[in-house]
């Protein structure tokens, strides 16, 4: 089911998906790439990359998260797409939220972690239920506030019978006319 908080949709923007899932071709895989192809948009698959828990002394700057980061920031859209495992996201794209921290604590960073401000994120999430946790949804939203993000909705799909793109036509035409 799509939800925004965009009260019309927004001016076309470039848009770039980040998935985060144990499986490429599960119910979140085939979801954004229903989305992805309506859109023409991206998508960036977090478990090819090497990106490591976020560590306080930085001993990790050298995997794949800043460069990745740096490539993103010439998108205006940010599509964060994950199942909802146990009220929470993906161990990849939690991963992925926690190394945000490097561009608030690394000074020679920090000016790469300010060009997030004022970009729009969304959501694109799978579970086996009828809507997308409150808290997990929360916790999303908590973080692009933070960093100065704007909040431009989200879609969910239940898959408690497995991924339908009948079932989601509709909301994935609604979701791509969003972003």
């Amino acid at each position: 089911m799509i939800h925004s908080t965009v009260a019309s949709p927004p001016e076309k923007g470039r848009a770039i998906a980040l998935f985060a899932s144990a499986r490429r071709d599960g119910n979140t895989g085939r979801l954004i790439d229903s989305i992805a192809v309506s859109s023409g948009i991206d998508v960036i698959d977090l478990a090819e990359k090497d990106i490591t828990p976020y560590d306080y002394n930085h001993c990790n700057l050298y995997d794949d998260f800043v460069p990745l980061m740096r490539g993103l920031l010439d998108y205006e859209k940010l599509i964060f797409v994950t199942p909802i495992y146990w009220y929470g996201p993906s161990a990849q794209m939690k991963a992925f939220i926690d190394r945000t921290s490097d561009f608030l604590d690394i000074d020679s960073l920090k000016d790469i972690g300010r060009k997030l401000r004022g970009k729009t994120a969304y959501i694109v999430c799978t579970s086996s239920s009828e809507d997308a946790d409150c808290w997990f949804l929360g916790a999303f939203k908590s973080t692009f506030d933070y960093l100065g993000m704007n909040y431009g909705g989200h879609l969910h799909a239940n898959c408690a019978g497995g991924y339908d793109p009948e079932k989601c036509e509709q909301d994935v035409r609604e979701f791509v006319s969003l972003i």
